[in-house]
């Protein structure tokens, strides 16, 4: 036994002694730090991930913002410590409140985050903040650290012959690199204000974010708790400093010692750029508004059943019931033969054990609806089927309950939804147009609340209005100053 574990320990040392080659100068802090790949590796992995990127998100269609959006970016990256990289700036078309890097200097804002902030220095702030994770590598560092856990992990599981060693160092693994993200946070803040000084950028843009990203992050639990779902938040640590976090402090009051000729704010250059910038979901996306989806591009309507909670995702129209356990995902599929819905389930679905199977027409048009015993969320269950032919479109309906021993559960109001898919009227335009930014001139009458009592957005407006104005949770706006409404 001694032996053997002699030897482990003599693997393991000579593993961490090449492993520990693989450390490099941190080209932002200057610091000794352990990397497993080249520079041109890291641009390679972001490039490739950039691609996967665009397929879950799409960019934001509005190539003057898009522009705005590089400038202020590429002139903070240009002061950075990695100024021979290429920046790429883009800006999503998500509501979600979020930025984040990829490796070799893909960055990315959200126009839901765009919405929120009010100046350039804050939107500089946010790109800045990014671009010192892309400088600082640590996207990189995480990779390898993850990369060497895995190696180890393996040497140990195969010397020992014990099962699961390796996952159990894995574990341990993964919680050390989730353990850096404290320290990489504050040192993407750290590098985040120095770039913006050396920028000519107000570093105290910095604390105006977080308190903005600390406000958001409160109204979507309040929000999410409503509506009896996780709340979606900006990622991590940047959106939980405190006000008076101590660290924080330091790295910006060392960020002003830099010399700089001016300290740029530019809100009202920033507020008309953002001006009729879309907000909440997009017509290309669809429109969520109670529990009715509109897709104007589409040109459809579909009720969803009432109480459900309702997910607009990019590939799919998801309804789930407030205990989880009824399911309702609508998909879309081209048509590229002129076959039957029914043989539609079966050559391009794969589903042959069709049972109770029968054609429908749904507002004119044909259809047809079986049920069949499938993979689901819940397991293997029996699953509704329906099919509905729209356009050179097949929309696919499948609806499961997670019940085994009660599958028609929640059938009728599965039903009832697949039968109220219809083309869009002429009444539901203005319902399947997405609300936009607008900016108007405060008056000494103008109240958040007033403009509340008038605004189409649904869920607490005013505490949305106060947000977005950087009047949360309480305050009004100065007569003569540009606010932002949504109509």
């Amino acid at each position: 036994m001694k032996t053997i574990i002699s030897k482990l320990l003599l693997t393991t040392v000579l593993v961490l002694l090449h492993i520990m080659s693989g450390c490099a100068v941190n080209p932002a802090t200057g610091e000794s730090d352990f990397v497993m790949m080249t520079e041109e590796q890291e641009i390679a992995l972001g490039r490739q991930n950039h691609a996967l990127i665009l397929k879950q998100y799409d960019v934001y269609e509005d190539k003057a913002l898009q522009a705005y959006v590089q400038k202020i970016g590429g002139k903070v990256a240009q002061k950075s410590h990695r100024s021979n990289l290429i920046y790429r700036f883009t800006l999503l078309d998500s509501p979600e409140v979020n930025a984040f890097a990829l490796p070799g200097g893909y960055i990315y804002i959200t126009r839901g985050l765009m919405a929120y902030l009010n100046s350039e220095a804050e939107l500089a702030a946010v790109l800045g903040h990014e671009t010192g994770h892309v400088t600082a590598r640590h996207a990189v560092r995480q990779h390898s650290a993850a990369t060497a856990t895995d190696i180890i992990g393996t040497i140990l599981a195969t010397a020992t012959g014990v099962q699961g060693a390796g996952d159990v160092f894995g574990t341990l693994g993964t919680v050390i690199v989730r353990g850096y993200g404290r320290e990489h946070e504050l040192e993407s803040d750290r590098l985040g204000a120095e770039y913006l000084a050396r920028s000519g950028y107000d570093p105290q843009a910095m604390f105006k974010v977080i308190r903005v990203l600390k406000n958001q992050e409160e109204f979507e639990k309040k929000l999410a708790k409503k509506e009896d779902r996780e709340p979606r938040i900006y990622h991590g640590v940047f959106s939980t400093h405190p006000d008076n976090d101590t660290r924080l402090k330091e790295v910006i009051d060392a960020a002003k010692k830099i010399k700089a000729k001016s300290k740029i704010i530019n809100r009202t250059i920033f507020l008309k750029k953002t001006n009729n910038m879309v907000f909440g979901d997009s017509e290309k996306q669809g429109i969520v508004k109670g529990n009715n989806f509109y897709h104007k591009d589409l040109g459809f309507a579909i009720s969803l059943p009432k109480g459900w909670k309702i997910k607009n995702q990019p590939d799919a129209i998801v309804a789930q019931t407030d205990t989880n356990d009824g399911l309702l995902h609508i998909t879309m599929q081209d048509l590229n033969k002129r076959i039957t819905p029914r043989e539609f389930i079966i050559e391009r679905l794969g589903m042959t054990d069709l049972r109770e199977g029968k054609k429908i027409w749904v507002s004119g048009n044909k259809g047809y609806t079986a049920w069949t015993t499938t993979k689901t969320p819940f397991g293997n269950r029996s699953m509704r089927i329906s099919v509905i032919y729209f356009k050179n479109s097949a929309w696919i309906f499948r609806g499961v309950a997670k019940e085994s021993g009660s599958p028609r559960k929640y059938d009728n109001v599965i039903m009832k939804s697949t039968r109220s898919f219809h083309k869009l009227k002429k009444s539901e335009l203005s319902l399947a147009s997405a609300l936009r930014l607008k900016l108007i001139k405060a008056t000494s009458g103008t109240t958040f609340k007033k403009l509340a009592s008038t605004s189409k957005l649904a869920n607490y407006p005013e505490d949305q209005l106060r947000l977005m104005n950087s009047h949360y949770p309480s305050g009004e706006p100065e007569s003569g100053t540009l606010i932002k409404i949504v109509k």
